[in-house]
């Protein structure tokens, strides 16, 4: 097996496990259930519990458990293929010919493996607009999940499903978030539903800018200012 994750603008990384493991359906569903735990304290306190819904929330705190969560699966995941007597490499793979792969691992060292079959199982990325700024300034949920530092005020480009849950969360942690969306909400899914997400959304804290794509992205304000997003 081989498995070579290059890292994002930002220099993220991460281990063995995949899209799922590191930055898809792990994190966004931990991330997810801790949404819940912020909105329910509103009901817990209608129900008579004590409850203090001035605390803000602690993003690094919750990020060190997400990702010793995730670490934890990627020990796994590398015992268990020792078990079975898999053999890795750290290496990016391209093919040679029908049975043939080459693995490069970036730092000079290049093998070849031979295989009657051979699995693409590569996951997905992030795609970015390809606009000035955009990698040098903006993120994407292979980032976000891993942030060290809260994001305080947020802008998610687009209205896909990772886009809305993103913001879905990231609003119920207590944090300003703004979706801008080009046209509709949840392209390829039905529209009623995706149209009934965005009211319940809209009125559950997140803000949308309809009908609108950036176009570029610029750091005005020294290291630490704000990002500005210019758009149409």
């Amino acid at each position: 097996m081989a498995d070579f994750v290059k890292p994002t603008p930002s220099g993220t990384k991460w281990g063995l496990g995949g899209t799922c493991v590191n930055v898809g359906c792990i994190p966004k569903k931990m991330m997810h259930y801790g949404a819940l735990l912020a909105e329910m304290r509103t009901d817990q306190a209608k129900a008579g519990l004590n409850v203090d819904t001035t605390t803000e929330h602690n993003w690094n705190e919750m990020i060190l458990n997400v990702q010793n969560h995730i670490k934890g699966l990627n020990w796994g995941y590398k015992s268990e293929m020792i078990k079975a007597k898999v053999k890795y490499f750290n290496a990016y793979a391209e093919f040679v010919d029908a049975h043939t792969i080459k693995t490069d691992n970036g730092k000079g060292k290049v093998e070849q493996v031979t295989a009657d079959k051979i699995v693409i199982a590569t996951g997905g990325r992030p795609s970015y607009p390809d606009i000035p700024g955009d990698r040098e300034f903006g993120i994407t949920s292979d980032d976000l999940f891993s942030l060290k530092k809260a994001p305080g005020k947020t802008l998610v480009v687009g209205a896909s499903y990772v886009a809305l849950e993103c913001a879905g969360f990231l609003a119920a942690y207590g944090y300003d978030t703004n979706v801008m969306v080009r046209s509709i909400f949840l392209r390829g899914f039905d529209q009623d539903m995706a149209n009934r997400i965005g009211d319940f959304m809209e009125k559950h804290h997140t803000k949308f800018i309809r009908g609108a794509t950036p176009s570029k992205l610029e750091k005005l304000d020294g290291p630490d200012g704000q990002i500005t997003v210019t758009y149409k």
